[in-house]
């Protein structure tokens, strides 16, 4: 066991220290102004730790969290503070810090797996989610209710969180959130700020707004979108891959109309798609080979199932203060990033494994035993990447990753309702997939 000294002991996240370590933390406290002016038995330094170690640990309060963050310091004279100094602690460290070391460490995963580009172009995908918050007079005075029949409110306060992320590796490259009342396109106009040259960004139909196309498109970076049935196309000219271009608004496009069928051991599943894309050239980029690509959009429900059911289980946001939820909601995005890194780290050790295959739940249920048991705060001289996390994690790889048909079902753990669908082996289940292209005709 290697820690801090003194009272900064506590402050440890277990191996993935080793992504955030003490001398980033300390930076930033110092950048934000929020290093303590005296040193407490709650440094700022060690509050931060216990906020991400909050977050590998959702099922308990935070007083539980301390006992779990210093549990594996034996023989350490070690303070046992109260659910109230830890609640003051948190306050006295704000947002500030936090948002900024997500700021610091948001964007794509450093890799070299083939499978998080596509033409030389990083795989994108941005979509929205909504979480619940306490319903305390604090976070009701921002985020409502939903809005039942004959104007009633039930349930409780919720936000919209959207999310840009990376397909392969699932890294966050941004995300914002907003009461419910703003919408997921104008949260896409905010997150366009980290969109650039070089990237191919994979959206929903919800995301075909005209104006908001001419927003993203101008960043630089490709699109591909599908595009609602209804719209009225015209074509300017046909393509010899069947696909045919056309203008939306200012903006040119390129139209692919298909019908997918995707056979699986519980049937057919058929479906018409109409994608648009900014990438004309049928040579370089296929029709075919887009919308098997446009199948990549799936990742974001996967990554929202790993926030939202895999660390929280469903559970309510802690925090009873919007400050608090800013904190909370950062410090949650920025442990699932260290997460998404050791991750990436481990695949990319053994060359070829696709991300894909790396288990979420047993990088998760890994990171919680070493802070549990302050395992590999600090590194050797000699720094390995991939770690007990890692090695874990290329002991039980998972299959290859099976074919998304419909959209996945979360249920909350507070619902009384069971989610419906159907139970799948993963590892004997079969899937073939058949693109017909659509010719739209004279």
């Amino acid at each position: 066991m290697t820690v801090a000294a003194g009272v900064f002991a506590p402050g440890h996240l277990g191996e993935l220290t080793r992504l955030i370590p003490f001398e980033m933390v300390d930076d930033v406290l110092a950048t934000t102004r929020r290093t303590q002016a005296r040193v407490r038995l709650l440094p700022a330094r060690v509050v931060v730790y216990l906020l991400l170690a909050g977050c590998l640990f959702a099922e308990v309060g935070y007083r539980q969290v301390w006992s779990k963050l210093t549990s594996g310091l034996h023989g350490l004279p070690i303070v046992s503070p109260s659910a109230s100094a830890l609640r003051q602690a948190r306050q006295r460290l704000g947002a500030a810090p936090v948002r900024a070391l997500f700021d610091l460490l948001r964007g794509p995963a450093v890799t070299t797996a083939r499978q998080v580009r596509w033409g030389g172009l990083l795989l994108c995908v941005v979509d929205g989610t909504t979480l619940v918050v306490a319903d305390s007079p604090a976070n009701t005075s921002r985020y409502t209710k939903h809005r039942c029949t004959g104007g009633t409110s039930s349930g409780y306060p919720q936000l919209r969180l959207s999310a840009l992320l990376t397909c392969g590796t699932r890294s966050v490259l941004d995300a914002v959130f907003d009461p419910i009342s703003v919408g997921e396109l104008d949260q896409a106009r905010t997150l366009a700020r980290s969109l650039q040259p070089g990237m191919l960004l994979i959206a929903d139909r919800n995301y075909a707004a005209a104006d908001l196309l001419t927003t993203l498109a101008a960043t630089g970076a490709e699109l591909l979108i599908r595009n609602k049935a209804n719209r009225r196309l015209a074509i300017l000219r046909r393509m010899r891959d069947g696909s045919w271009l056309s203008r939306i608004g200012a903006l040119t496009v390129r139209v692919i109309e298909a019908q997918i069928s995707v056979t699986t051991t519980t049937g057919t599943h058929t479906g018409d798609y109409r994608l648009i894309t900014t990438l004309l050239d049928p040579a370089t980029h296929p029709a075919d080979q887009l919308i098997r690509i446009y199948h990549e959009r799936w990742e974001i429900e996967t990554a929202y199932l790993e926030l939202k059911s895999s660390i929280l289980g469903g559970r309510v946001l802690r925090a009873r203060t919007l400050d608090g939820i800013d904190q909370e909601i950062h410090a949650l995005l920025l442990t699932y990033q260290l997460l998404r890194t050791a991750m990436t780290d481990a695949t990319d050790s053994r060359p070829g494994t696709d991300p894909d295959r790396a288990s979420f739940t047993t990088a998760l249920n890994t990171a919680r035993d070493q802070v549990v048991h302050a395992a590999g705060v600090i590194a050797d001289t000699v720094i390995d990447l991939v770690g007990v996390i890692g090695a874990h994690i290329l002991n039980d790889l998972l299959p290859d990753r099976r074919i998304r048909t419909k959209t996945r079902m979360i249920k909350r753990s507070n619902s009384k309702y069971q989610a419906r669908g159907p139970n799948i082996d993963r590892r004997s289940y079969q899937a073939t997939i058949s693109i017909n292209i659509i010719d739209p005709g004279p």
